[in-house]
This record gives structure tokens, sequence and C-alpha cells, in this order.
């Protein structure tokens, strides 16, 4: 499949839509522990619970312009549930071979956006 200019707006804006469900995160996650002293998995459990969310419309009705569908959102679950996944074994990989903790995260982020761009272009959105 080739790249044209429109795929490269939907990748900036699948950037945009990453840096602000990330700010969700971040965000629920600091006011469920500050505010409700909620331990910190569950507080990120939750937040990145929000943050998918916010991702699936962000990414649906702006970096792809599509509608709104069952058959997306399940299809954008099961790609962020991989993406999580994938996310643990970078990271895990890397503190394995010795890397410190923001080696890790650097990985993350180089291998994760553009490993589930590519999965919601070719399939969630197809």
């Amino acid at each position: 499949m080739a790249w044209t200019s429109r795929d490269i707006v939907k990748l900036l804006r699948f950037g945009v839509s990453g840096v602000m469900a990330t700010a969700v995160h971040a965000a629920v996650a600091m006011s469920l522990i500050v505010q409700t002293e909620a331990p910190p998995m569950l507080a990120n459990a939750l937040a990145f619970l929000s943050a998918t969310g916010v991702s699936y419309l962000m990414n649906t009705l702006w970096s792809f312009s599509a509608p709104v569908h069952v058959r997306n959102a399940s299809r954008f679950a099961v790609v962020s549930t991989l993406g999580l996944g994938l996310t643990a074994l970078v990271s895990g990989g890397v503190q394995f071979a010795g890397g410190v903790p923001w080696s890790g995260i650097a990985a993350v982020a180089c291998v994760v956006p553009p490993a589930t761009f590519l999965a919601h272009r070719a399939w969630t959105y197809r």
C-alpha cells in the first residue's frame, strides 16, 4: 500500500491524538492518586481506559475521518490491547537487556505508536 499525502496527514493527526490521550491518561491517573488516594495500579488502569476512549474518538473522527461504529470500535480495542502488550514486551526487553527506565520509555515511544498506526491504517479503519 503506497503512502499518499493524505496518509501523512493521518499520521500527523494520529500523533497529536496520541499526545492528547497521553495527557488525559496522566491527568486522570494523577487526579485519582492525589485526590482519592487510589492505588497507582487502579488509577493507571482507569486512566488507560479513559485515554483509550479519548484516543478512539479523536482518531476515528479526526485522524481517520471515519464514523463511530461498533466494528471499528472493537477493532480499535483489539489494537489498543495489543499495543499495551507490545509496550510490556518492549519495556521488559529493554529492562532484561540492562537498560535504564528512560531507555525503555524511548524504545516504547519509537516502536508502539508506529505499529499501532499501521494496524489502524490497515485493519481498524479499512
